[in-house]
């Protein structure tokens, strides 16, 4: 891992849950937008469409605040199976709205060398 790959961790908001449901049930659960619906309302969404799929492993939406500054950001659901039967169900929310995401890369100080200037 380098420095990069820990700071975008840093950033991203990630929650792992062990579920009694197969596989098959959760992937229908996330993606699919009637059953979506019920638990992430699509007024949340900047596009019922999914950024991103990989049918069976994961699924990525865009999202909106509803609330200002009306931030962007995407959540990507993963899903695999565990040793019982069950899924394991990794949610990875990540800011990706440019007003944020600039402010973040921006140093404290201005890095530069400290030169004297001639009078």
């Amino acid at each position: 891992m380098n420095d990069q790959d820990a700071a975008e961790q840093e950033r991203d908001l990630v929650f792992e849950y062990e579920l009694d449901a197969p596989v098959h049930k959760v992937w229908r659960a996330i993606s699919i937008s009637e059953f979506r619906n019920r638990w992430l309302p699509t007024s949340d969404l900047v596009d019922e469409e999914p950024v991103s799929c990989e049918p069976g492993e994961e699924v990525s939406y865009k999202m909106k605040d509803d609330e200002p500054p009306f931030l962007l950001s995407e959540v990507t659901f993963q899903v695999h199976p565990n040793d019982d039967g069950g899924t394991i169900l990794r949610i990875i929310h990540r800011l990706t709205d440019e007003r944020v995401v600039q402010d973040q890369r921006r140093a404290a100080n201005n890095n530069s060398p400290c030169l004297m200037q001639a009078a």
